[in-house]
Order: C-alpha cells, then structure tokens, then sequence
C-alpha cells in the first residue's frame, strides 16, 4: 500500500497524504501530468475518472469527471497555478456542474503536489488547503480521506504499465465518450518545437500531409482568440482525386501548451467539430494530445472510419523526422 500516513489538522486547515513509490520521480511526475495515466489512478477503484482537458501548465485547466458504479457523472476541475518540473504543482481543486461551470455550492481547495527523491525511488505529499474548518469537515465527511486511499492504491499498477507508454510512440486513438475522441502521440522533441511545428506555415507544409501522396498548397495560420485558420491539400498526381481543405476560428490559447479551435470542412456542409491541442513535456519528449468533440456518435464514427489516425501517424511521423 503506497499510502503511509494521512495528517488532518484543522489549525493549518490542511489535509496532507504522504505515500512512498518504488520509481523514479520522472516516471512518478508523467503519470500525474499524463491524462491517459492520472484518470487511471485519480478517482476511487469504483469512480474511474476521464480527463477531457488536462493542460498542466501555469494558467492551464484541467476538466474531468467520475463515473459511479450506476453511470452517474461526477464532475471537476484543476485551475494550475505553478509547476515546476519535478518538484511540485498547485492547482485549486473544484466541483464542477456537467456543462463544466463551476459548482460554488461546495468548496474549493487548493493542492499542492511534492514530489521527492528517496533511496528506494520517491515520496510524493499531496496537501489540500481550505478556506475555513467548515471546507475541511465538509470534504473529509464526502469521503475525501477514504477516496484519496482508494485512488492510490491504483497506481503502483500503471507505474508498472508506464514503460510501455514512454516506449510507444505511435499514435493512439480513444473513444471517451458518443460525441469526443482523445488522440495522443509521444514526439520526440520540445515543447516549443512541437508548438511552433504546428503555427508555423512553412514547416506545416513539410510534414501536416497526411498519407504520402499529398501536398499542403495553402496554410494560413491563427494564433489569436478569433482569427481564422485555413489549409488546403492536393494530390501530388493529377489523376488522384480533388483536393481537399480545413477552417476554423480560434476560442481559447495558451501559447505553448493549449489551443482550442472550431474545425469544418471547405465547401461542405458537414458537421463541425472543435479541436484541442494539449502540449505536455514528458522525458521521452513531449506528449501530444487532441480531443476532438463532435456534433454526435455518427460523425464520430464516419470520421474514424475514413483512416484518420493512420493519417495523423503518418504526419506525425514526418514531423519527427523533421525535428
């Protein structure tokens, strides 16, 4: 049991957990900041949590929800406040309604995650801080000591299954809900490479194309809340087909690490989708994620259905050739 000891004291309003892993912090740190990892371990054996946003950065968000043994959601949030690599992060923890809003009827707390090297690999103490001895009662008489525990003893088992993620670098495709698609690729390389190979237009038209046999004739980028993006492919032969192309509008930015962005197909009246691009480091370089929300499970499925992650690897491929 990772568990070693659970500290509530009411003079600091804190609840801190201490518990001891036998990983290094680096394997410890990814699977917090991994979405497909941390929603393996952080709601009780019998709530599996699903992350739909999770941008572990200064300013980032978090947005996520558990699923009871009868199919009922319970959803919250993680606004980050600071995060240094390998120490620590602090995010406010909240409760949050089904469309997302926050949920002020019940508290907000903040946390702060430590993550420490032992002989035997590493100690991690998660503290959670509250307003008033009301907030703390309240949430330790939720079951917040007893989930907490629970939730742990989840993750010795995906730190065991952590290898095989930083060794695999194809792209992986996850159906979470009728209506959303998470994609991930691990790219070997920065964050910041990452971030500029996707707003850059002259290195998207070297590697954004898709299976071979195809060419990117016209990328206009967005990089602002409200500015429109377009892109335009061809094929390389003439006999091959009509071209074919992207636009969208920008909603939310966090340069570097977070993009949300409509999606609808040129010259079509296809349903739209909205797109969002989360940048994680990660020691194999840096985790790549896309959520994808359709309108509904038959455009979600007519989309898989045409060879998009095959598509998406393809592409992913040239741009880690590139960098």
């Amino acid at each position: 049991m990772p568990v070693t000891s659970v500290v509530k004291d009411p003079e600091t309003l804190s609840l801190t957990v201490h518990a001891e892993f036998p990983v290094p912090v680096s394997r410890l740190w990814d699977a917090y900041l991994d979405a497909r990892q941390i929603e393996k371990f952080w709601g009780p054996v019998e709530y599996p949590a699903t992350f739909t946003r999770h941008d572990a950065t200064a300013g980032g968000r978090s947005n996520y929800h558990m699923t009871s043994p009868e199919g009922e959601e319970h959803h919250g949030y993680w606004i980050w406040h600071e995060v240094v690599e390998h120490k620590f992060f602090e995010v406010s923890d909240g409760f949050a309604h089904a469309d997302g809003t926050e949920n002020t009827a019940l508290p907000v707390n903040r946390m702060v995650f430590t993550f420490d090297p032992t002989p035997e690999g590493s100690k991690l103490s998660v503290s959670a801080l509250f307003e008033t001895v009301e907030d703390l009662e309240k949430v330790v008489a939720m079951g917040m000591i007893e989930g907490t525990r629970s939730a742990m003893s989840q993750i010795e088992q995906v730190l065991a299954d952590l290898r095989d993620y930083a060794q695999n670098f194809s792209t992986e495709t996850q159906i979470l809900s009728d209506t959303q698609v998470r994609v991930t690729r691990l790219i070997r390389g920065s964050v910041a490479q990452v971030w500029q190979a996707h707003h850059d237009e002259q290195l998207m038209k070297r590697w954004m194309l898709g299976p071979d046999g195809w060419e990117m004739t016209e990328c206009i980028t967005a990089k602002q809340v409200g500015e429109t993006y377009r892109y335009w492919w061809e094929p390389v032969a003439a006999d091959a087909g009509t071209g074919f192309g992207f636009t969208g509008t920008v909603l939310e930015i966090l340069p570097t690490s977070y993009s949300k962005t409509t999606e609808q197909m040129i010259d079509t009246d296809y349903p739209g989708t909205v797109n969002e691009l989360t940048l994680t480091p990660n020691d194999g370089g840096t985790l790549l994620t896309v959520l994808i929300t359709y309108p509904d499970a038959q455009t979600r499925d007519m989309v898989l259905a045409t060879g998009m992650t095959d598509g998406m690897e393809a592409s992913y491929a040239r741009l880690e050739s590139i960098l």
